[in-house]
């Protein structure tokens, strides 16, 4: 454990975190629905779909950019976006993409990702990609990542973790002693030991009953008493978990659902 802590804690001194969005694809409330959850007055019950906002040694960092981007950082200091890190090729996840393009004004953005899901983006907006820049696409770069080695943004260490969403192998990040999972439904032994000594740890929990690629409520905690991080957040969460407000009560001090606009310290 403590070769873990000294490993991964590094020269990070203090991120601040954003959470962007908590929910699930369809978001919450969810079209159409008249459950409680979607009725809900509750701003913790209202969520975009999943991704954070990373602050660390004077870089941004953002994971996942969604459908509801610019939504989410319209209210938010306008600068130069770092890095951008990339989980996989679902629309909830890619869909925000094109929004970028009012950070291009900072320089080109890098786009980290597995070269799988580099070829599937290229292919589903291919004029994002071109080599022919002009005012109308984002300019951005994509830096593949080898999924069995970290890698650096600047002087930041990442370190990529390979977990299964059903039987798509997606990918989730540790940088010093934070970690962002999401989509999870498994993960294989060898990654888990990269989950050793964290401070926070954010995880995807859709909702208390079985799904065929998602953890349910049970899963995460099970995830969670196995690595014993110091704090969790759940994210990446339906309407079908319940009220924000009834769930957070039932669960351990040092576990919490995360919601939308939600900050937290850690390092």
């Amino acid at each position: 454990m403590a070769f873990f802590m000294e490993r991964f804690y590094g020269k990070i001194r203090c991120m601040k975190v954003r959470f962007l969005g908590t929910g699930t694809s369809t978001g919450v409330p969810q079209i159409g629905c008249r459950c409680e959850v979607c009725l809900s007055s509750d701003r913790r019950d209202k969520r975009l779909r999943s991704s954070v906002r990373l602050e660390v040694d004077n870089k941004l960092i953002m994971i996942d950019c969604t459908p509801d981007f610019r939504q989410q950082v319209m209210h938010l200091p306008y600068r130069k976006i770092d890095g951008y890190l990339f989980t996989h090729e679902h629309y909830d996840h890619v869909g925000g993409i094109d929004d970028l393009r009012p950070f291009s004004r900072f320089g080109s953005i890098d786009l980290y990702m597995e070269e799988r899901l580099e070829k599937v983006l290229r292919e589903r907006m291919p004029y994002c990609f071109t080599p022919h820049n002009y005012g109308g696409i984002p300019d951005i770069k994509t830096k593949t990542i080898n999924t069995k080695e970290s890698f650096y943004i600047e002087s930041l260490e990442v370190i990529p973790i390979r977990v299964m969403h059903y039987k798509l192998p997606i990918l989730g990040y540790r940088m010093g002693g934070f970690a962002y999972l999401t989509d999870v439904k498994t993960i294989p032994e060898t990654e888990v030991n990269k989950l050793w000594g964290l401070d926070t740890l954010v995880v995807s929990a859709l909702r208390k009953t079985e799904h065929i690629s998602h953890q349910t409520l049970g899963e995460a905690l099970e995830l969670v008493r196995r690595v014993k991080p110091r704090v969790t957040y759940f994210t990446h969460i339906s309407h079908e978990m319940g009220l924000h407000a009834t769930v957070e009560n039932e669960l351990p001090e040092d576990i919490h659902l995360a919601y939308d606009g939600m900050e937290i310290h850690t390092r």
